[in-house]
């Protein structure tokens, strides 16, 4: 059995991890910070501002947020291919970070056409920042460190302090002063990202890492313009043409290129399986199967941003106790009050050989996502005469599918590279990116049938408590369909994953 290590360097090091873990820690709290904070008005905004005016309002912003949601993810499979063969982590943060400070001042702009712009340019950003901030976070310690885990259960602490702080601040800036104002702090959130990651790079506590993969390749001239130039203007004048497939909300352009993208991407792991060897192909499968009941969990999941922000809004009794785009704040803080006692949950059980394999942890995800939607579905009973419900109910909901996500989240990255053959784990990473983007298909499909059609600004009442809480159910059964039948099955699937956990 191979010992396990503690790397000693002459690398500064902080509270016994390397310090510059600490710097990537803040530079990502508020990159979160900024990106929570928008998703938290936004949906609001595009209702009550964007597209206001018209009959299909809550249709084109369920369209518009799944699409935006959708190429938020997928870029990140773009920018973190680009960055691992030219620019490298530091000048991929960097590019990324610029970008989506743009894009949240952009929003500030009270102007249709920027507002697209805006979200283009956060979406682009976000490909180039997000793949490499956590894969830098990696490159701090050497193999068999034994301080990873824990570097990186810091890490994503960080994530999560940013995702709750984030809605509480700027959803009530937004309220007490306008919209304008809390897209605004968003963008001061990214900037005060990029400035701790640069007093790093200044301070050299990352040492020699995060440079570009090659020289010659980062100064290759292309067009005459070396890549290390090229990269980020093509970046700047893609935002345009994103920018033109969001703003077309009726034609759909994003849904029709993430269908052709699943069918190509369906193709090519059927081809894969044809040629692996039975042990190989059995594992390779698993993969694909938990990738899509990922897919499905943060499909439910993600509803939070969209639906469930309405129902918020228009339904629950949020009386001196928070507004609707402050209760994005509910899931980030349940993930940290209970990230830790979980894992000490699972290694206790671990210790009596009795930690469920990840089948049955991934069929319990589900089963509690739909148990979550159920109580939301049931809270018109307690329903006042204007239809508006207790706020305990969207307190429980979120309580539940936090622990769902806790069961499956942390698991299923490192399933996918166990389960994948080597010569195609970077390909199935890049498939569980775009689960998340898929996901976002999913809500934007959820999210149109549960459409009000009304310019009432004040739309609420018992008409869309209605529509809400019979959706609400009918999501609830297909959560809990699909995690009953994951839990039937998943003897199984233990046999099919083999001696992965």
């Amino acid at each position: 059995m191979a010992e396990s290590k503690i790397t000693t360097s002459n690398e500064p090091q902080m509270f016994g991890h390397p310090k510059g873990l600490f710097y990537l820690f803040f530079a990502e709290l508020w990159e979160r910070f900024s990106f929570y904070g928008m998703r938290a008005l936004l949906t609001l905004y595009m209702v009550q501002e964007i597209f206001k005016a018209i009959v299909e309002r809550d249709a084109a912003t369920a369209v518009v947020y799944a699409s935006y949601g959708s190429l938020v993810y997928a870029s990140t499979v773009i920018g973190g291919q680009i960055s691992d063969k030219i620019l490298g982590m530091r000048s991929s943060i960097f590019l990324g970070g610029v970008l989506m400070a743009l894009g949240h001042f952009v929003l500030a702009i009270e102007n249709n056409i920027a507002f697209f712009l805006a979200l283009a340019l956060i979406v682009v950003g976000n490909g180039f920042f997000k793949p490499n901030i956590s894969t830098f976070v990696g490159s701090l310690y050497e193999d068999g460190d034994v301080r990873k885990d824990s570097g990186f259960t810091i890490f994503y602490m960080g994530i999560n302090i940013g995702g709750f702080v984030a809605p509480l601040l700027c959803g009530w800036l937004a309220a007490a002063y306008g919209w304008h104002y809390g897209f605004g702090l968003a963008g001061i959130g990214m900037l005060t990202g990029l400035i701790f990651f640069w007093s790093g790079i200044k301070k050299d506590v990352f040492g020699n890492r995060g440079l570009p993969p090659s020289v010659e390749v980062y100064e290759k001239k292309v067009l005459g313009i070396p890549q290390k130039t090229l990269i980020p203007i093509l970046a700047f004048l893609s935002a345009p043409l994103i920018a033109y497939l969001l703003s077309c909300w009726q034609q759909n352009y994003v849904s029709f290129i993430f269908k052709f993208i699943g069918f190509a991407v369906l193709a090519y792991i059927i081809y894969i399986m044809v040629k692996l060897d039975v042990e190989a192909r059995k594992k390779l499968f698993m993969a694909v199967l938990i990738t899509f009941f990922m897919t499905l969990f943060w499909g439910f999941h993600e509803l939070s941003g969209s639906v469930i922000t309405l129902f918020a809004s228009r339904n629950v009794d949020l009386t001196g106790i928070m507004n609707a785009s402050q209760t994005n704040a509910l899931n980030s803080m349940f993930i940290i009050i209970l990230a830790i006692p979980i894992s000490l949950l699972w290694a206790y059980l671990a210790k009596k050989n009795l930690n469920p394999r990840t089948p049955y942890k991934f069929g319990l995800g589900l089963v509690l996502a739909g148990l979550s939607f159920y109580i939301l579905s049931i809270s018109g009973a307690s329903a006042d005469e204007n239809g508006m419900v207790p706020f305990a109910y969207l307190f429980i909901m979120y309580f539940i599918i936090s622990i769902g996500e806790l069961f499956m989240s942390p698991v299923g990255l490192s399933k996918i590279t166990d389960l994948s053959p080597k010569n195609v784990v970077a390909f199935m990473m890049g498939v569980w990116f775009l689960s998340s983007a898929y996901a976002f298909q999913i809500v934007g499909f959820i999210s149109e049938q549960l459409a009000v059609e009304s310019t009432d600004v004040n739309v609420g009442g018992l008409d869309t408590l209605s529509i809400y809480t019979d959706g609400f159910l009918l999501i609830a059964k297909y959560a809990l369909g699909a995690g009953l039948v994951v839990l039937a099955f998943s003897p199984l699937m233990k046999k099919l994953m083999g001696k992965v956990h």
